[in-house]
């Protein structure tokens, strides 16, 4: 049981990546050039982190089988209360749970 990536997904992460650095780098020569920053642009600042980890997560979701499926809800869920790292773990414990308890 290997994890091979797949050219698709590749280019979607590095596409991903150049996307994340040009609109840190924009929103960084904006703000640089204004006294103050407009209440629309910081909220759309804002969204923009969580659009990108979207573009990662949701291939990952809706390609994978049941097991990742659940990991990802799971840590969805632990996220929600505890910071990251217990995240993963939680993620991870479910995603093991499915495969070796469940047969996922």
């Amino acid at each position: 049981m290997g994890f091979e990536l797949s050219t698709e997904m590749t280019l979607l992460i590095i596409a991903a990546a150049i996307a994340t650095y040009m609109t840190r780098i924009g929103g960084f020569l904006l703000i640089t050039r204004m006294k103050t920053i407009p209440p629309r642009m910081e909220q759309a600042l804002n969204a923009v982190p969580a659009a990108v980890l979207t573009t990662l997560v949701a291939p990952a979701f809706f390609t994978s089988g049941w097991d990742v499926k659940i990991a990802m809800l799971a840590a969805m869920l632990v996220g929600l209360r505890y910071p990251g790292l217990i995240m993963l773990a939680g993620g991870w414990v479910a995603a093991m749970a499915c495969r070796h308890l469940i047969g996922l």
